[in-house]
């Protein structure tokens, strides 16, 4: 992908110094006083302190135990990771400029970077979360270990493949800004819960967003040339490895297309081939 002479994007909320380089983030601490005031108001909670500042000062880390600073942990190659915060901005930026001409009075979003664990608009994110978009405060959510895991975990490589994973987060973003997200949460919690109908709707704005990722990749290739060969089957590669049947067979589970929330790995390939193929955001309707 050829983007080291395009322009970054300043909507970028760079944490990584503060969650992942030795230090806990503000987002762990408040998640400790959250966790520590209950203990401290029974015996049983003391004991349970106890256990942990020894289990601690033994060399283990008791709060991965509850998917809390694994990450952090990590040796991260920090000339790599810096690599990757430029290449994100910069991916960023491009979605400004492609959705700035495609959709009237478009507002940017933030992408926040972080290590480990951080406080988002919408409760506590740690890297177990993976990315997500938070619509309270209309901000991108990246661990960047993600892409590690993508990678070696999803055999999904190549900065084509995390380019997707950012623009499928921006058409989050453009699905908030156009309501549809509040729509659809207010039709699940009338459905209730994780039924089948809401895991259905949730596969639409999954699938929508997938098809928007292809509708920017269209136009970063047509408009700032940034595609190169290959790219393209990198973003393929990437939707078919995370796709809720792919990754259900991966765990050993029987594939359940009623448990789905992101579609299939065939359904996700489809719609960002859609996106890609048209270049327009009206063929991306996944509601009909």
């Amino acid at each position: 992908m050829k983007w080291q002479d395009k322009r970054r994007s300043s909507n970028v909320d760079d944490r990584r110094a503060s969650t992942g380089r030795g230090g806990m983030s503000a987002g762990t601490i408040l998640f400790l006083f959250r966790l520590l005031g209950p203990l401290l108001r029974t015996k049983f909670g003391w004991a349970i302190i106890a256990l942990g500042v020894v289990a601690y000062l033994s060399g283990f880390n008791p709060l991965s135990l509850l998917g809390v600073g694994e990450t952090a942990s990590r040796p991260v190659d920090q000339k790599k990771d810096d690599e990757n915060a430029a290449f994100i901005s910069t991916v960023l930026a491009s979605t400004e400029d492609v959705w700035k001409r495609q959709l009237r009075g478009y507002r940017e979003p933030t992408v926040v970077l972080y290590r480990g664990a951080t406080q988002s608009g919408c409760g506590f994110a740690s890297a177990q979360v993976g990315p997500f978009y938070c619509p309270a405060d209309q901000k991108v959510y990246l661990d960047l270990g993600f892409f590690e895991e993508l990678a070696n975990t999803h055999n999904a490589p190549g900065d084509f493949a995390q380019a997707y994973v950012l623009a499928h987060e921006v058409g989050h973003h453009i699905q908030n800004l156009q309501g549809i997200l509040a729509k659809v949460q207010k039709a699940k919690q009338q459905w209730g819960g994780e039924s089948r109908e809401a895991n259905a709707l949730q596969v639409k704005v999954e699938l929508q967003a997938d098809c928007y990722a292809g509708v920017w990749a269209y136009h970063a290739h047509k408009d700032f040339g940034m595609i190169e060969e290959g790219d393209v089957e990198e973003a393929l590669n990437a939707a078919s490895a995370i796709g809720d049947d792919t990754l259900q067979k991966k765990a050993g589970r029987t594939v359940r297309p009623d448990a789905f929330t992101h579609g299939s790995s065939a359904q996700r390939v489809e719609w960002f081939r859609r996106g890609f193929h048209t270049g327009d955001i009206n063929a991306c309707d996944t509601f009909r």
